[in-house]
């Protein structure tokens, strides 16, 4: 008679109560996995995350406050209209305006300056002109020469194709700068309303906003005014 082979897996009792205490640990660690929201421990990362949230409003709060700031009393940005400052600015140009230098310094002759005119019906409408005779100076323009106490004034930044003998505009009799103000004219001497004109005049320093130094757009004008 055959004998049927009979195989036996011998087991250790210490490891098999050791694989046991290993699988209810793992199913007690499956199960683990739960949050306590009065935990000290989750309290103090809903601290954190309101933290960063708060740091975070606080940057960008300051960020807009400086920016305003700035814009209102040191820096702005202008886009130039018409053709008054051709060749030096075209229409669209975008200068920066520095509004902090007349608080420094007094204008000085050849300054691009930005200032304030007041219209007939109140409104108001920045210029943009440039500094040609300063307190105190006596000023002529006529034939297209402009002279300061009676000596012509070099003026490199006209474009003789625009300011010709036909394009001039309007003379001006010889006038004395008032103190505190300026005599303003544009670089298109013949499509320029200007200081020659009664409606804007001579131009007190407190109507000037600032000192255009820089042509920022388009990159194809960029210059340093």
């Amino acid at each position: 008679m055959a004998h049927d082979e009979i195989r036996a897996t011998a087991v250790d009792p210490d490891q098999s109560d050791l694989s046991d205490e290993m699988s209810l640990d793992e199913v007690e660690d499956e199960y683990d996995d739960v949050i306590d929201p009065d935990s000290p421990s989750h309290r103090e990362e809903g601290r954190r995350k309101r933290s960063g949230l708060v740091e975070w409003i606080v940057v960008v709060v300051v960020a807009i406050t400086s920016a305003l700031l700035v814009r209102a009393y040191v820096l702005q940005q202008f886009a130039v209209e018409g053709t008054s400052m051709l060749n030096t600015l075209h229409p669209s140009d975008r200068v920066l305006v520095n509004k902090l230098s007349y608080r420094l310094h007094d204008p000085r002759r050849g300054d691009v300056v930005v200032l304030k005119r007041i219209e007939s019906n109140a409104q108001e409408r920045d210029l943009i002109k440039r500094v040609v005779a300063l307190p105190g100076e006596t000023l002529e323009y006529r034939d297209c020469q402009l002279l300061i106490n009676g000596a012509l004034l070099n003026e490199p930044y006209l474009d003789p194709q625009i300011v010709s003998a036909n394009r001039c505009g309007a003379d001006q009799p010889p006038v004395t700068i008032e103190p505190d103000h300026v005599f303003v004219m544009g670089d298109n001497r013949g499509g320029s309303l200007d200081s020659r004109d009664d409606s804007v005049g001579q131009v007190s320093y407190g109507n000037l906003i600032g000192r255009a130094f820089v042509v920022m757009w388009p990159f194809g004008d960029w210059q340093w005014l």
